[in-house]
């Protein structure tokens, strides 16, 4: 798996599209907040990745960043990943982002937005990651709970529910008005009109 060989035709072209999304400026506001808010753990600090989408797909790949990402943004003692190892076996790094794509889907991110294990481990699909890594900071920061760690300038805001609780009164008062959806004939005139089938006058 690791070893597959470059892709041609349109596999090719198929994967330098995917390629094309990936978005640098991104990858900058992703990983200084993974720094901030992994610096807030209590555990050793994060080390810097390099910069591109190679390096920033070497820095994940293992899952131990990505681990110590959702385990930040859980209050001490409900960490979701329980033991976080630094390992060079790709069924333990494997694991280890299967762990974290797991703990991302119970925090809140919808099944659809998550990436695929193989998308970052091979680097098949680095703009899924980073989708998946930006709506985590959104509902990091929407959720309001004190636990996220940056500007939250930096991710797009989520759409908060704006439930509205009407009374019984109020329900029933509106069956009684007609909207203006059903048409209105309201200011509506038969001036200016002439009888069916006679010819208007031109003068």
């Amino acid at each position: 798996m690791a070893n597959r060989g470059p892709s041609y035709g349109l596999s090719r072209e198929v994967q330098q599209k995917i390629d094309r999304q990936y978005d640098p400026e991104l990858e900058q506001v992703l990983v200084r907040w993974i720094l901030a808010q992994c610096g807030s753990d209590g555990g050793s600090a994060v080390a810097q990745p390099a910069p591109g989408r190679d390096g920033f797909q070497q820095w994940l790949k293992d899952g131990t960043v990505l681990c110590r990402l959702i385990n930040s943004l859980h209050p001490r003692g409900q960490a979701p990943v329980a033991k976080i190892q630094a390992s060079a076996m790709a069924f333990k790094q494997m694991e280890q982002i299967s762990q974290f794509l797991q703990a991302a889907e119970r925090y809140g991110i919808a099944a659809t937005d998550i990436f695929q294990t193989v998308d970052l481990w091979e680097g098949k699909n680095m703009a899924c990651v980073q989708r998946t890594l930006m709506n985590l900071g959104s509902l990091a920061v929407a959720k309001g709970d004190g636990l996220f760690v940056g500007d939250p300038n930096w991710f797009p805001k989520k759409s908060q529910e704006n439930r509205r609780v009407f009374s019984e009164d109020k329900l029933k008062e509106g069956q009684s008005v007609i909207g203006l959806q059903m048409g209105t004939n309201r200011g509506a005139s038969q001036a200016g009109m002439t009888g069916y089938g006679m010819p208007r006058q031109i003068l």
